[in-house]
This record gives C-alpha cells, sequence and structure tokens, in this order.
C-alpha cells in the first residue's frame, strides 16, 4: 500500500514537472495578452481626446464605445483558447470537444433565435454608429443615459437613477437627444395686452448676454434664436425660443435661461399669465 501510494505521488510529481509549467505560462500569455489588449484600449481612448475634459466629442465617444467591446470580445475568445489549450496539455482530446461544440452552436441557433437577433441587431447598432456611451436616448417607453452597449443589451440610467437594460434585438427605433449638438426649445408665454416685438427684443438680449459669459460661451454653439410667435392660448401669447448646445447640455442652459427671463420679465414689467377663471353669480328672483 505504502509502495502503491509512493508510485502515485511519484507519477504526480512527474506529471507536474512536466505539464504544470506549460499550464502556467498558458494562464500567463492569455494574461499577457488581455492585458495588453486593455492598454491599447487605452491609448486609443487618450489619442482621441480633446482639450475639453468637461465634454466627450463624437470621435471620443465612439472611440470608447468600440474599444470596450472589443476588449470583452478578445477576453472571451482568449479565454476560451487557453481552455482548449490546458485541456489538450493535461491529455483530454479535444478534437470531439471542438466537434461538439460545432452541433452545440448549430442547436443554439435554431433554438435561441431571439439571442442571435439581439447579437445581430447589437452588432448593427455599433456599426452604423446609432448612439454610442454617453449619449441620452430613448428607446421605447425607456430614457436615460447611455452606460454601456454590449454586443446583446444596452444598459440606460435614467434621472432618477434607475437603471433599464434593454435587449439590443427589441431597439426598433432610437431617439438620441445628443448626436453631435443638443437644442433647447423653450415656449414662452405672455399676456396679451403685451407688445411682442418688445418681449422678443428681451429675450434675445437674454441670450446674448449670457452667451457671452465665460461660463456659457463654451457650453452654447450659437445665439439663442426667437423664431416668433408660435401659438395664441387661452390666456397668453406663445413665443418660441431655441438655443444651440453641445450634447448633454441643453437642460443646463435651459434652466438658467428660464431663471434670466424671470428676473427680466420682472424687471420689465411684462406679465407671464396664469390661467384664471371669472364666476358670475346669478341672483334669482323671489
Amino acid at each position: 500500500m505504502e509502495q502503491e501510494l509512493l508510485r502515485i505521488l511519484y507519477l504526480l510529481k512527474e506529471w507536474a514537472y512536466a505539464h504544470l509549467p506549460k499550464i502556467i505560462l498558458i494562464f500567463i500569455g492569455a494574461w499577457i495578452v488581455t492585458r495588453a489588449t486593455r492598454l491599447a484600449g487605452r491609448k486609443i481612448i487618450d489619442l482621441t481626446q480633446d482639450d475639453d475634459p468637461a465634454t466627450k466629442s463624437e470621435r471620443e465617444k465612439r472611440a470608447e464605445t468600440l474599444v470596450r467591446i472589443i476588449n470583452s470580445a478578445i477576453k472571451v475568445f482568449i479565454y476560451i483558447i487557453a481552455c482548449f489549450m490546458i485541456l489538450k496539455e493535461v491529455g483530454v482530446d479535444i478534437a470531439p470537444l471542438l466537434a461538439g461544440v460545432g452541433i452545440a452552436g448549430l442547436a443554439i441557433g435554431f433554438g435561441a433565435q431571439t439571442l442571435v437577433k439581439d447579437f445581430l441587431t447589437g452588432f448593427f447598432i455599433l456599426m452604423e454608429n446609432q448612439y454610442r456611451v454617453g449619449d441620452v436616448i430613448k428607446i421605447g417607453d425607456h430614457a436615460g443615459l447611455v452606460e454601456s452597449i454590449k454586443m446583446r443589451i444596452t444598459v440606460l440610467r435614467d434621472l432618477e437613477g434607475v437603471v433599464h437594460t434593454i435587449p439590443n434585438g427589441e431597439v426598433q427605433s432610437v431617439r438620441n437627444m445628443t448626436y453631435g449638438w443638443s437644442r433647447v426649445v423653450l415656449d414662452i408665454g405672455v399676456a396679451y395686452k403685451e407688445n411682442v416685438d418688445q418681449v422678443m427684443e428681451v429675450l434675445r438680449e437674454v441670450g446674448r448676454k449670457m452667451r457671452e459669459e465665460e461660463q456659457y460661451c463654451s457650453l452654447m454653439i450659437d445665439d439663442p434664436q426667437i423664431l416668433g410667435v408660435d401659438d395664441f392660448g387661452d390666456s397668453q401669447v406663445t413665443i418660441k425660443m431655441l438655443a444651440k448646445t453641445v450634447p448633454l447640455k441643453q437642460w443646463e442652459v435651459a434652466r438658467e435661461l428660464r431663471r434670466r427671463i424671470k428676473h427680466a420679465f420682472d424687471e420689465k414689467g411684462i406679465e407671464i399669465p396664469f390661467p384664471q377663471r371669472t364666476l358670475w353669480m346669478q341672483k334669482e328672483e323671489s
């Protein structure tokens, strides 16, 4: 019994001397390749960055999205190859495994059509550059900031911090609110008694002064436009105002414009109407 145990230990020792260094080298090689891929991806992202750290350009967004996808795909591919190499090193015949993988792939292709659709749609989303990490988009009833794009899913985070995971196969149409540039659209109501030409001049002055300030000149691409009278409401005249901004900054610019317009209207005595109702009390005849 003791001799049999010693023989087994001897065989294990011989096997370890013969194969363990190769297995360790396979692990190290896989780690080095994936590490080098990540470093190369970071270098590509650094090369695409501009001098404005506050906002991401279209080139930066696309580079970051593609680098993430490529790194994930390479990582999976490298570790699958490493596993097959280790199995071969320990004496497992991998030819039947490869054949089984091929058959399983066909079975999955027929039985998991939804999964295949997700991957194909994800591929075309990336190739057609429909949206990138960092964009604000709306897919169906879900809207938010794109945190991640993978071959199968798109991950959005909305204003409340809720994360929405959407299979790419369900993406029928996309509303991208930050592609290249964004726009502020304000419908400003004033009372019917106001001079609309004077009101539009006040709005132009507010927009022009705001864009001249250092804090907002980099966020606003052009001076705000006053399109004119857009509607006659029940109690107000609606004037439409537009402002073109860099991506993701339209909400910040819109909030500041509203604040300044309110102050300007107060100073000029321009009335911002609110719904009113007149009640007539009829006295019954006795």
